[in-house]
């Protein structure tokens, strides 16, 4: 009862290494699981950065002052 979750897993995480590398079932290099998530990771930075840009323009750091906050 408690070794059934363990065992499902452990056959997901097997079925799924077997798909990916079996020479007659496997994906191309660049379908494989890693690049496809590398490409996602980038795509997500890359609007996060300009996302993160637009925002910092649109600040007004004229009213601070240099002391770093301290008044």
């Amino acid at each position: 009862r408690s070794l059934d979750p363990i065992l499902g897993i452990f056959t997901g995480v097997f079925a799924y290494y077997l798909a990916e590398n079996h020479p007659r079932t496997g994906f191309a290099p660049e379908e494989k699981l890693r690049p496809l998530v590398q490409w996602k990771w980038a795509q997500y930075r890359a609007k996060r950065d300009k996302k993160l840009e637009s925002l910092e323009a649109n600040v007004d750091w004229t009213g601070l002052s240099p002391e770093g906050g301290k008044q």
